[in-house]
């Protein structure tokens, strides 16, 4: 009874001599959850891809870690219902940025991507082209024109 009674004592007095140490570890450790890049290029797009099948609307969600130069995200080919996950990396330009995904259905690399974020005269815009890929070579290429949805809540 009496070793419970000092623990009781002991467990407040113990937390506030920790609570500073297990503090500053947090304080240094902190990250921003997004990035003002992050803010602006995350978040859902629909367009036109045009190639020797004719016109394809597609949706794409992306999303990037700026302090990994990482980008993420899904194709969906909204005619044949086909959704294709891809991860690659992006780059800051001068007019833009420019991402670069490598795109699998499945487990098999399926296509690439090759987009650029552009924003001219309050007009924002994706813009570049999928190449699909068979027998691990660059086959049919599609040319993408694709729009930030409206009413979507950016991440």
């Amino acid at each position: 009874m009496r070793k419970l009674r000092s623990m009781r004592r002991l467990t407040p007095l113990a937390t506030l001599v920790l609570a500073p140490l297990l503090g500053s570890c947090a304080w240094g450790a902190y990250l921003p959850p997004s990035t003002a890049l992050e803010r602006q290029i995350n978040g859902q797009y629909e367009g036109i891809g045009v190639g020797p099948t004719g016109r394809v609307p597609y949706r794409f969600n992306v999303a990037l870690v700026e302090r990994d130069g990482r980008a993420s995200g899904t194709l969906v080919n909204l005619e044949s219902r086909k959704t294709y996950a891809g991860s690659g990396t992006f780059k800051r330009l001068q007019d833009g940025t420019e991402l670069t995904l490598n795109l699998y259905e499945n487990g098999r690399h399926r296509a690439n991507v090759y987009l650029v974020r552009r924003d001219q005269n309050g007009q924002v815009s994706l813009d570049g082209h999928l190449r699909t890929v068979l027998l691990g070579r660059e086959t049919f290429g599609y040319t993408l024109s694709l729009k930030p949805m409206q009413g979507v809540a950016q991440p």
